[in-house]
């Protein structure tokens, strides 16, 4: 289930997200231009792989094809050799109208498979995200039905992509499993753990090991908290086996009180906690034969 001790642990670097504010940290990259080079940075500092929302100028977030594109081939153009990762969140959330809750209220946001993935098949990144959890998440229900998750995964498979599973829950993991049993979903599988969102996993370690156990033999897996535990579940995740994640859509601050500068700041801490604990990070070229993808 783990990645083979004593190999090169993939840091992946998670810029912008899609909830953390610039008023929480003015550093976080909002344009292509800005989440592009947030990326490159952060390759530079040691992380293999960039999670990537995009968003408007303004801060807002963004399903627009066009802004992922622009992230995308800039990267690209640049010769970093940073695996891309695209989200496939938006489009999830349902808010229920208090007067008649089966109607959405302003801010819904759930949409088609077909639009969740469409910057997915048209750019065709490295690895794209694929939530497994249906739950209440700040003041909406994240809904992924067993039957949309299934279609997302055949049309990014279809393009070429390794979907990354995000799993908040035990639930998740029990649905991957299914839909692998079922073959809608590739082997081996690659899964995120996803700790300290309400609700879901508690930010623990006894959290992760139960997670990591339910995993089916032979899967890759990694694990992040947020806020304030991104760093202890960091070094918790790498002590138990797996792979990490980091980034200012996880936490915004490299110590208490103290904002991050960047995302390639908050990567140079992750490198120094892990080399400190005896691991290695792996480039980019090693994060493609870890995970199996073509060069």
């Amino acid at each position: 289930m783990a990645k083979t001790s004593p190999g090169p642990t993939i840091l992946t670097v998670a810029v912008t997200g899609n909830l953390t504010t610039v008023e929480q940290n003015s550093a976080l990259p909002k344009t292509p231009k800005e989440i592009a080079q947030a990326s490159i940075d952060a390759a530079k500092a040691g992380a293999a792989i960039s999670h990537i929302h995009v968003r408007y100028p303004d801060g807002r977030p963004s399903m627009e094809l066009a802004h992922y594109r622009e992230v995308v081939d800039r990267i690209r153009d640049s010769g970093s050799e940073i695996l891309i990762n695209l989200t496939t969140g938006p489009g999830q959330r349902f808010i229920p109208s208090r007067d008649d809750p089966k109607v959405a209220a302003p801010g819904t946001t759930l949409t088609t498979p077909e639009r969740r993935v469409e910057h997915v098949v048209e750019l065709r990144p490295d690895i794209c995200s694929l939530d497994l959890n249906t739950m209440w998440s700040g003041s909406s229900v994240v809904i992924n039905t067993p039957w949309s998750v299934a279609a997302m995964a055949r049309l990014v498979i279809e393009a070429g992509v390794k979907p990354e599973l995000e799993v908040f829950d035990s639930g998740d993991i029990h649905l991957a499993r299914k839909l692998l049993d079922e073959g809608e979903l590739p082997q081996p599988p690659l899964f995120q753990i996803v700790t300290g969102v309400s609700y879901g996993f508690a930010a623990t370690t006894d959290s992760i090991v139960y997670a990591r156990n339910l995993l089916p033999a032979g899967a890759q897996w990694a694990c992040f908290g947020i806020g304030r535990m991104a760093f202890p579940m960091l070094a918790q995740a790498w002590i138990l086996g797996g792979h990490v994640r980091i980034g200012m859509e996880d936490t915004v601050t490299l110590s208490k009180g103290v904002p991050a500068p960047s995302n390639a700041a908050l990567v140079e801490k992750a490198a120094r906690i892990i080399a400190d604990l005896g691991g290695t990070l792996a480039t980019p070229k090693e994060a493609r034969r870890i995970l199996g993808l073509a060069s």
